[in-house]
C-alpha cells in the first residue's frame, strides 16, 4: 500500500459511500463543484511522483549525511544539551504528547497543563521571579515582548528603551524590526555608560552578555527605577543555578530559552522562549498562563487563565499576536528539571563553570586577554588571528564563535569534558591543562562569579522536583499525565480552522537523528548542506503549491508569518513612495491574530462586514476601499473564508483592492482546501503565511512548534526575513522575525517528508478527501443542526460551521454544554463560537477513516437528542446530563446518585463504548472562579487528598 493510501483515512469503497449519499459520482467533481471555476488551476502540480516511506527515508538520510556534526561552542544562545532517553522516547516521540492540541479545552488536557504549570513553576523559580507564562517562541520574540510589555505596564509618556549591546545581535535584530513600526526609539548601548534612565521608559540587559560578562544588576536596576524607568533582563536559566538571578535583583520582566533544558539545537529551532516578572504584572503577560481553578466537585484543575486568547477577543486592541506557543518543547525543558532536580542542575552548572574556569585559566596563562567574570562563556582577545584560530578548531571538529578579526567566543555546553577543553587550550596555546579535571574529586572549582552575585536561595522546591529521578518514576509519571489528556493518538480532534491531521511515524524520525537535531543555526554552510538543501527544496515546493514567487521559512508561527507579511507590504509601500498608507482592511469573520499582526506592523485595522451568506459583503468592501483608497495598504482574507466556504468573490475582491493601490494578504490557516486545486498566487494574492502545523504535517504539540512561512510576490519577494548573522543566506533583507535564520528549522524535516511521500496526484488527492470528508458530516448533521453557510451547489469547503444559537433559544443548552457532552462520548469538541458566537466549527481533515466520521456524528445525533429532552420540558436544564458533564469515574461510582438519568447515560451514551472508554480526570472547571483567584504555580501534593 502507498503511503497517500495510509495518509488518507477513507478507502476508495468508503468515498463512493460517502459520495452517493452527497449526490456525487467523484471527489474530483465535488471539489470541481466547491471551488470557483475562476481560480481553478488547469495543471498538475510540478512537485513529481510519490515515493515510499522506504525511499524518502533513504532520500533524507543522504541530505543528513551531508550535514556534519562538530562540537558546537559556538553559544549565542544555542547550547550542547542531552535529551535523557526517557524523555525523548516517552514524550518527545510519543504521539499522546506530540498530537495534543492546545489545551483550550482543559478537561481533557489535565496532562499537558500539570507539565506547562510545572514549566512556569521552574521558570519562575529559576528566574526569581513571582510568576511564569507558559512559553514564548524564542528567546528573541520573548525580549521583543518585553519590550512592549514595559511600554504598557510603565504608563510612561515616553517612547525610548534602551537596550543593552551585550544582548545576542539576534535578539537586538528582533528587537528592532518590532520597535520601528510602534514608534518606539531604541537607544544601544552599555548600560554602564551609555544608560541615562530619565530618558527610557524601559530597559533591557544582558546577564550574561553574548561575549560570556557577568553583571551585578541590582546597582543598574535601582538606577532605573530611581527615575522611573522599567527593567527586563534576558537570562540563562542553568546560569541561574549558580548566579543570583535577576528576579533578586529587582528586575521587573525576566526572559530567555529553555533550550539548554533538554531540547537540541536543531539548526534554530524549535526551543521554549520565557517570560517571567511580578504577580502584580500578571494580567499583562502575552502569550498563554497556566492557572488552578475547581472543577464542578470541588477539586483542583488546571486551564489556560485571564488573556489566554485575548488576540481573538480584544482584536485591534490586543497587546501581542502570540497564538501558538512552543508546549512541547516547554514541557520537554520542564521534564529536564524534574528529571535532573535541583541538585542534578546544580551539579550539571557547576561542572561547565569549572571548566569554563580551567580554560580561562590556561588562556591566560598563556598570556592571552579574556573576560574574568563569566558563566560557561569565554571571550578571548587573539591580537586579529581570530579567523585563523577559528579555522584550526575547524580541523579538530570544533565550532567556535568569530566575534570580530580579534576575538574568539567559546561556550561550553552539557556535552563538555576535560578532554575538550584540552583540545580547545591547544589550538591557542599549543598545550593543554596544567590542572586537575573537574571530573576528579580533589579539583577546586576556579569561579568567574563574583561572590556578591553567587546564588545562595533555594529553587525548585516543589515534590515534582524530587521525586522523578529513577527512571520507573518518570516513566510512570509520564503515562499518567499523557492518559489525562485526549489526542489524536486516541480520537478524531474536529477542530475547524485547526486542520488536525496524520503526523506520520516516517515523518516524524528524522528530527531525532543527530545530523539534524545537533546542528547550531551558524555552523558553518560546509557543514550544512543537507540542511540548506532541505530548506531550499521545501521553500520551492511551498512556492509551486501556491503559485507565489519567494518563501521564507523563517516565522516560527502562524502569527508570526502574518506580521512577517504585512511587514513586507509596509516596507515595500514606503520604498515605492507610499508610506502612508496604512489602513488594513479585515473582515469580520477574520481570525483574531489578523488584526493583532497589523497593528503589530503599523497599521490601522478597518472592520469589512460579511454578508448572511458568510461572504465578503462587497457592498462594505467597496465602500472601505472608497473611503480609504488614499491611506489604503493592504486587504486581509482567508481563503477558503473562516466561514468555511469557497467565496466566489475572491478574484474581485483581490481586482479592487489592486485597482486603490492596496496588496492582498491571503491567511493559509484553511490552505488544506486549495493545494493542488487553486494557488493564492495566481487569484490575485500578494503574500500568504502558510501553516506547516496544518496543511504540512507538522504536529500541534499541544500547543506548538508552529510553522508559519510566507509566501510572496515577486515584488515583496526583497523585503522577506533577513538575519544578521547569516544575512547572504536568507531570503531577503527586511526585518527579522526570529531568533534563528531559519526559525523552526529541526521540524522541517516533517514537512519535506510529507511533501516527498504524498507528490503532486497525492496532495490533490488528500485535498479531495479533506473536502469531501466535511461535506459527508455537514450533510449528516444539517437535519439535526443547521449548518450556518454554504458556498456553490451548497458545498462547504474542508470546514462546516453548525449553528447552536437556536437550540439556546429553545433549550438554554450552549455550544459549551455539547463540547462537554462530547468529552463523556470520547471526543474533543470542535471549534467554539469562532468566528461566529454560539456556534461549532467542524474540520474532519483527510485523515479520518470513514468509521470514526460516523462514530462523531453519531455522537452529535445523540446529544441533539439530548437536547430535545430538554427543549420538550422533559428534563430541567440546569439538571441534565449535558450540564454535568463531564462525568468523570469520581463521580459515576460515588455512593450517592441523585440525578434524573442513570449512570450508564452518562458514561456510556451509545453502545460499543465499553473497555476503551475514556473518563475525564475533572469535572466542569470553573473558570471565573480561577481568575478571581489566580494561582499559576504548581499546587502543593496535600492539595490533591
Amino acid at each position: 500500500m502507498e503511503f497517500v493510501e495510509r495518509h488518507i483515512g477513507t478507502t476508495k469503497t468508503a468515498q463512493g459511500k460517502m459520495l452517493a449519499e452527497l449526490g456525487y459520482i467523484s471527489s474530483a467533481e465535488l471539489l470541481r463543484n466547491a471551488v470557483p471555476p475562476s481560480i481553478q488551476i488547469d495543471h498538475e502540480l510540478a512537485l513529481g511522483s510519490a515515493l515510499s516511506e522506504h525511499e524518502a527515508l533513504g532520500a533524507i538520510r543522504e541530505l543528513a549525511d551531508r550535514n556534519q556534526v562538530y562540537e558546537s561552542l559556538i553559544g549565542m544562545g544555542w547550547y550542547e544539551t542531552i535529551t535523557p532517553a526517557v524523555l525523548r522516547r516517552n514524550l518527545v516521540e510519543n504521539p499522546a504528547w506530540y498530537t495534543a492540541y492546545t489545551p483550550y479545552q482543559p478537561e481533557i488536557s489535565q496532562g499537558r497543563l500539570e507539565l506547562l504549570l510545572t514549566f512556569q513553576e521552574m521558570v519562575a523559580d529559576l528566574t526569581g521571579c513571582e510568576i511564569a507564562n507558559a512559553s514564548m517562541l524564542d528567546e528573541a520574540t520573548a525580549a521583543a515582548e518585553a519590550m512592549t510589555m514595559l511600554a504598557r505596564v510603565s504608563r510612561s509618556k515616553l517612547t525610548r528603551f534602551f537596550v543593552d549591546s551585550g544582548a545576542h545581535p539576534q535578539t537586538v535584530a528582533v528587537i528592532q524590526t518590532r520597535a520601528e513600526p510602534l514608534g518606539i526609539e531604541l537607544v544601544i548601548g552599555d548600560p554602564e555608560t551609555d544608560l541615562d534612565p530619565s530618558e527610557v521608559y524601559g530597559v533591557l540587559l544582558a546577564n550574561p552578555t553574548t561575549t560570556g560578562e557577568l553583571r551585578d544588576l541590582g546597582p543598574i536596576t535601582q538606577r532605573c527605577h530611581d527615575a522611573g524607568a522599567l527593567v527586563a533582563a534576558v537570562a540563562d536559566l542553568l546560569a541561574c543555578t549558580l548566579v543570583t538571578p535577576p528576579g533578586e535583583q529587582g528586575v521587573d520582566v525576566v526572559v530567555g530559552s529553555a533550550q539548554r533544558f533538554g531540547v537540541p539545537m536543531g539548526f534554530g529551532g524549535p526551543h521554549a522562549g520565557f517570560m517571567a516578572t511580578r504577580q502584580s504584572y500578571a494580567r499583562s503577560l502575552p502569550g498563554r498562563l497556566v492557572g488552578v481553578s475547581v472543577d464542578s466537585s470541588g477539586n483542583n484543575a488546571f486551564r489556560l487563565a485571564l488573556q489566554t486568547r485575548e488576540q481573538h477577543i480584544r482584536r485591534e486592541k490586543a497587546t501581542s499576536n502570540i497564538c501558538t506557543s512552543q508546549v512541547l518543547l516547554a514541557n520537554l525543558a520542564a521534564a529536564y528539571a524534574a528529571w535532573h532536580g535541583p541538585d542534578g542542575l546544580r551539579n550539571i552548572a557547576s561542572r561547565l563553570h569549572s571548566l569554563a574556569g580551567q580554560l580561562a585559566t590556561g588562556l591566560q596563562q598563556a598570556g592571552l586577554e579574556t573576560n574574568t567574570s563569566f558563566f560557561d562563556t569565554i571571550t578571548v582577545s587573539v591580537n586579529g588571528q581570530a579567523k585563523s584560530l577559528v579555522e584550526q578548531a575547524h580541523q579538530q571538529r570544533i565550532n567556535l564563535r568569530l566575534v570580530d578579526d580579534d576575538r574568539v567566543g567559546i561556550s561550553l555546553g552539557e556535552t563538555a569534558t576535560a578532554d575538550l577543553v584540552d583540545r580547545v587550550l591547544r589550538i591557542f596555546t599549543g598545550s593543554g591543562l596544567a590542572h586537575p579535571s573537574p571530573d576528579n574529586a580533589d579539583a577546586k572549582p576556579i569561579s568567574g562569579i563574583p561572590k556578591p552575585l553567587t546564588r545562595t536561595s533555594r529553587f525548585l522546591s516543589h515534590t515534582n522536583f524530587h521525586r522523578h529521578q529513577s527512571e520507573h518514576e518518570m516513566l510512570r509519571w509520564l503515562r499518567r499525565l499523557s492518559d489525562r489528556d485526549l489526542a489524536l493518538d486516541r480520537t478524531m480532534i474536529p477542530l475547524g480552522s485547526c486542520t488536525m491531521k496524520l503526523n506520520a511515524a516516517a515523518e516524524m524520525e528524522p528530527i531525532s537523528w543527530p545530523e539534524f537535531a545537533s546542528i547550531h543555526p551558524f555552523a558553518p554552510e560546509s557543514q550544512t548542506e543537507g540542511y540548506r538543501q532541505l530548506i531550499s527544496e521545501l521553500e520551492s515546493a511551498l512556492a509551486e503549491i501556491t503559485g507565489y514567487h519567494s518563501v521564507s521559512i523563517q516565522p516560527n508561527a502562524g502569527s508570526q508569518g502574518e506580521y512577517a507579511g504585512l511587514l513586507a507590504i509596509r516596507r515595500y509601500l514606503t520604498d515605492m513612495g507610499e508610506g502612508h498608507r496604512q489602513v488594513c482592511l479585515i473582515p469580520s469573520s477574520a481570525h483574531g491574530t489578523n488584526a493583532a499582526s497589523a497593528v503589530m506592523a503599523g497599521m490601522r485595522v478597518v472592520v469589512v462586514e460579511c454578508d448572511d451568506d458568510g461572504n465578503i459583503d462587497m457592498g462594505s468592501l467597496t465602500a472601505k476601499i472608497e473611503e480609504h483608497q488614499a491611506n489604503l495598504a493592504a486587504l486581509m482574507i482567508t481563503y477558503p473564508s473562516t466561514h468555511g466556504v469557497y467565496e466566489q468573490t475572491v478574484g474581485e475582491v483581490c481586482r479592487l483592492v489592486h485597482e486603490a493601490g492596496g496588496q492582498v494578504y491571503t491567511d493559509g490557516a484553511n490552505l488544506n482546501a486549495l493545494v493542488g486545486v487553486a494557488k493564492p498566487g495566481l487569484f490575485g494574492s500578494d503574500v500568504s503565511h502558510l501553516n506547516l502545523h496544518k496543511t504540512f504535517c507538522i504536529p500541534h504539540g499541544g500547543g506548538g512548534p508552529g510553522v508559519g512561512p510566507i509566501g510572496v510576490a515577486e515584488h515583496l519577494a526583497p523585503y522577506l526575513p533577513g538575519h544578521p548573522i547569516v544575512a547572504h543566506k536568507v531570503s531577503g533583507t527586511a526585518g527579522v522575525v526570529a531568533a534563528a535564520p531559519y526559525g523552526s528549522a529541526g521540524i522541517l524535516p516533517i514537512s519535506w517528508m510529507y511533501l516527498k511521500m504524498m507528490g503532486a496526484e497525492g496532495l490533490l488527492k488528500a485535498t479531495e478527501a479533506a473536502v469531501l470528508a466535511a461535506n459527508y458530516v455537514a450533510n449528516k448533521l444539517k437535519a439535526h443542526y443547521p449548518v450556518l453557510y454554504t458556498g456553490a451547489n451548497d458545498l462547504v469547503a474542508h470546514e462546516c460551521i453548525i449553528d447552536i444559537r437556536p437550540l439556546t433559544a429553545s433549550s438554554g443548552i450552549t455550544n459549551d454544554d455539547i463540547a462537554k457532552r462530547l468529552v463523556d462520548y470520547g471526543f474533543h469538541a470542535p471549534t467554539m463560537s469562532f468566528p461566529v458566537a454560539g456556534t461549532l466549527m467542524i474540520e474532519p481533515t483527510e485523515s479520518e477513516s470513514v468509521e470514526e466520521l460516523d462514530r462523531f456524528c453519531n455522537a452529535m445525533i445523540a446529544i441533539r437528542a439530548e437536547i430535545d429532552e430538554v427543549s420538550s420540558g422533559n428534563v430541567d436544564v440546569d439538571d441534565c446530563v449535558l450540564r454535568h458533564a463531564p462525568h468523570t469515574a469520581e463521580v459515576l461510582t460515588a455512593d450517592e446518585w441523585n440525578r434524573p438519568y442513570s449512570r450508564r447515560k452518562a458514561a456510556f451514551p451509545l453502545e460499543h463504548m465499553g473497555p476503551d472508554k475514556y473518563f475525564a480526570p475533572v469535572g466542569r472547571i470553573d473558570n471565573a472562579w480561577g481568575d478571581r483567584n489566580l494561582s499559576c504555580s504548581c499546587p502543593s501534593v496535600s492539595n490533591y487528598r
